[in-house]
């Protein structure tokens, strides 16, 4: 994974609470275990109508947020089912941060396993950043090491984030090279035990 210190870029809105990973990316989609093409299928029944036309209402396909790489969500983001397909179609779709009130709890680990920052943040400053993104130019910088979202308006905002999950984003890290970070010590271990 890439390391994830800070990152600026324009913010997309979806002003919609309970959005579940059947939504996010639809189950026929999940044939393939590879992390990326999953980014045409993000919500794919919202995106497109049933002759497989954009969806001009739909949030996403609107002009203003094209390119953006933030996306602002209301409450219990990422409900339903377990799967990590969701993550992945955000992140292949182009967005690095995600911020809502509250997420579901699977998805959200699934989100720091996978490179991609999700962010709780409180009410009101949820229904300020949905009513900024209606502007097309509107961008939000995020730095991981400080914990903080600013924008050039003033608002700053501290989120918490574990410290096992920084330090992993942090360096760019999965589970694996964790572990491999104590190669020496398992290797020390394991002579000491007689395993080598």
């Amino acid at each position: 994974m890439e390391p994830f210190v800070t990152h600026t870029g324009k913010v997309a809105g979806m002003d919609r609470t309970n959005v579940d990973t059947d939504q996010i990316i639809p189950k026929q989609f999940l044939k393939s275990i590879e992390r990326t093409g999953f980014g045409k299928y993000l919500f794919f029944d919202w995106r497109f109508t049933s002759d497989g036309n954009p969806e001009p209402s739909f949030e996403l396909n609107k002009k203003e947020n094209e390119g953006a790489t933030i996306l602002v969500v209301n409450e219990n983001f990422g409900c339903g089912s377990s799967r990590e397909h969701a993550p992945w179609a955000l992140q292949d779709y182009g967005f690095k941060v995600i911020l809502a009130p509250s997420f579901a709890d699977i998805f959200y680990n699934n989100c720091l396993k996978n490179g991609l920052l999700p962010i709780v943040i409180d009410k009101a400053s949820t229904e300020y950043i949905l009513n900024e993104a209606k502007d097309s130019t509107y961008e939000l910088s995020i730095s991981l090491e400080e914990q903080k979202l600013i924008d050039n308006k003033g608002f700053e905002y501290t989120f918490a984030i574990n410290s096992y999950w920084k330090e992993m984003l942090l360096n760019g890290w999965d589970e694996i090279d964790k572990t491999l970070s104590y190669e020496e010590k398992i290797y020390e271990y394991e002579k000491k035990m007689g395993g080598i």
